[in-house]
């Protein structure tokens, strides 16, 4: 079988990989560089800690292990792969009390979490106003761009053939409307036996052309990168309301903070979600109000320097659940988008699912995950403006 990824994101990067690993014969398209798109703007995040039971934390779970797969098959080091774990933190009783009933939850369904009376003891740096806690030792980390690219140059190596620069403008189907290649920006006919949307934020776009439109719509989100310090936080640390922020649906502006060191000695803070469409323009008040809660987690980042600001957009669907598996209007397309924040964390498991797709293998058997709750049919007539 013939296939051809659309994304060379970390998402197509996995989805390439998988499919050539069960058999496939794949080429990657991107209209610009790999990693370059929403993976270039993320943090690395691979969380299981913020993640209500259902099935993105399944997937969550499943993806995890397959990194550590990766990473001993790749080197640790090529992907700046980090167990570094992470610290949830609440500066009141009430909120506490709400974290540890969540964390009950999740612990029933395999996450492995432990109480933190403390989090200074976690965190010596942190605000002494932090009352408690949850660790999360599963929560990792990557560096987005350089895992993309060992992945798909390790799918290279395997035999994909990988186009940068390269753009789909529309699908050539037989007389039954099945998929069997597609017209590329060059005028080129690429034959194909499937097609894999892996367009982040353009996946919309991207399944119009082809004929299987799926509503992803984007969320605009800030990062700010300090200047190079010493060792100072030694985890992934965010307050508690960044869990409630992941999952809500607000058009309006949300911030929760969340601050975590890089190899590199620059500290990251995030997290933004606003509901702008494509607009990129920055906004001083954003990343004011971030700097300000990273202060009030870790008060001696007063006396940082920002050293850069960037921001991106996350793909996301109205329910808030990626879409992955074939598209049941077009025969040979599938979808692996609207991933949201999380794609770096859930791209290993949604290649195992594709690749199963792609190959006719039971998707449980090979994921280790129901495949039902992603599928596109359940996104059927749903208005692409949807919230």
């Amino acid at each position: 079988m013939r296939v051809v990824v659309v994304g060379a994101g970390i998402i197509g990067a996995c989805v390439a990989r998988a499919a050539i690993v069960a058999g496939c014969d794949v080429v990657v398209l991107d209209r610009d560089q790999a990693g370059s798109g929403t993976t270039s703007r993320g943090e690395g995040n691979v969380l299981v800690s913020d993640k209500p039971p259902g099935p993105e934390l399944d997937l969550a779970l499943r993806s995890r292990r397959r990194w550590d797969d990766l990473g001993d098959e790749l080197g640790r080091e090529a992907l700046e792969l980090e167990s570094k774990g992470g610290l949830v933190v609440a500066t009141s009783v009430p909120v506490l009390g709400t974290l540890a009933r969540f964390a009950d939850e999740q612990r029933r369904c395999g996450v492995i979490v432990e109480d933190v009376a403390r989090p200074v003891e976690v965190e010596p740096l942190i605000t002494p106003g932090a009352v408690g806690g949850q660790w999360y030792p599963q929560d990792a980390q990557v560096q987005p761009v350089l895992a993309t690219v060992a992945v798909l140059a390790d799918a290279a190596r395997r035999g994909a053939e990988y186009r940068p620069g390269t753009d789909v403008l529309s699908a050539r189907s037989d007389t039954r409307g099945a998929i069997k290649g597609v017209v590329t920006t060059s005028g080129e006919v690429i034959d194909a036996d499937a097609v894999v949307n892996c367009a982040g934020t353009w996946g919309g776009e991207v399944g119009r052309r082809l004929g299987g439109p799926v509503p992803v719509l984007p969320r605009k989100g800030f990062v700010l990168v300090t200047e190079p310090l010493p060792p100072s936080v030694r985890h992934k640390v965010y307050s508690a309301d960044y869990v409630a922020n992941v999952a809500a649906s607000s058009e309006g502006l949300e911030t929760s903070c969340v601050v975590e060191a890089t190899r590199a000695g620059t500290i990251l803070i995030g997290a933004s979600r606003e509901r702008v469409g494509f607009d990129a323009s920055m906004s001083p008040s954003t990343v004011q109000r971030l700097a300000a809660q990273a202060v009030a987690l870790f008060p001696f980042l007063a006396g940082v320097q920002l050293l850069r600001v960037y921001r991106g957009f996350r793909p996301y669907c109205p329910d808030h659940q990626p879409v992955i598996g074939p598209d049941p209007r077009v025969p040979g397309l599938f979808h692996a988008c609207g991933h949201e924040g999380a794609g770096i964390g859930l791209a290993p498991a949604t290649g195992d699912l594709i690749a199963a797709h792609l190959t006719g293998r039971d998707p449980l058997a090979v994921a280790g995950v129901d495949p039902a709750p992603f599928l596109p049919e359940r996104l059927l007539g749903t208005d692409m403006e949807a919230s």
